[in-house]
């Protein structure tokens, strides 16, 4: 089944019910999971899927939010005897931070360790960063505090489409990977410096022409968690909601 499973769906600050914000991408037989909040492998066993059924991550930057449950899920995924490669996408800078992190638990010596295989992607719009018989992933820099990008997801089977933002300003990189999309599943963390309000992000759907928005990466403890849905539909007229863990969007 095209899915998207929403693995968690708060800010950098998590809580008992809602986990930081990553992704589980799923069409036929493939599965790609995206960032690496927290540990993961909870998460996965929860969604009903394998980690041996996991064999390409995309990290969408370096922050600890995003990137910190890295280490543990491999050395899970080490531990439950994996021997296949496993495939990691993401901006240079991000992608040797990731292995820096490694070298630090001294991962070279752990025996029998699967390989990890860096695929470094160029900070150019609209890069096509993974393709298989399934669904094809695009990626395009985003405008945050650090280097990051956002990725768009075309469905093969279903023609279906979903771009997640990551953590970003409103930039016109959102816009163009968002063209037309089914699914806008945009951060809403606020109006500041390498993040969006609701407002914003609604103001993103609307210009992108897209079928719906799914606001992601929100603060549950903001007073004003409830308005959120309504002031983004002041802004864009299709269906608005929010992203909650564990919900699965179907494609």
């Amino acid at each position: 089944m095209d899915n998207v499973v929403v693995l968690g769906s708060a800010n950098a600050v998590p809580d008992s019910r809602h986990d930081n914000t990553h992704l589980l991408i799923q069409a036929g037989k493939t599965n790609v999971l995206v960032d690496c909040a927290s540990s993961p492998v909870q998460r996965l066993e929860k969604a009903g899927t394998s980690l041996e059924s996991i064999n390409n991550i995309f990290f969408t930057h370096f922050h600890p939010d995003h990137a910190a449950g890295a280490p543990l899920l491999f050395m899970v995924m080490w531990l439950k005897g994996r021997s296949a490669p496993l495939h990691l996408y993401g901006l240079e800078i991000t992608l040797q931070k990731i292995r820096q992190t490694m070298e630090l638990y001294d991962y070279h010596t752990w025996p029998g360790m699967f390989p990890l295989a860096y695929h470094f992607l160029p900070e150019g719009e609209g890069y096509r960063a993974f393709e298989d018989e399934n669904l094809c992933i695009t990626t395009s820099p985003v405008k945050h505090l650090i280097p990051t990008i956002g990725l768009r997801v075309d469905y093969k089977d279903s023609k279906k489409s979903l771009m997640y933002t990551c953590d970003t300003e409103p930039c016109p990189a959102v816009i163009s990977l968002a063209h037309k999309v089914d699914v806008l599943l945009h951060e809403a963390a606020g109006n500041a410096r390498g993040h969006s309000s609701p407002q914003q992000a609604a103001e993103d759907a609307r210009a992108a022409d897209s079928r719906s928005l799914v606001l992601i990466h929100y603060d549950y403890s903001h007073p004003e968690l409830a308005k959120m849905v309504e002031q983004a539909r002041q802004i864009f007229p299709g269906e608005v909601s929010l992203a909650q863990d564990f919900m699965q969007i179907g494609f």
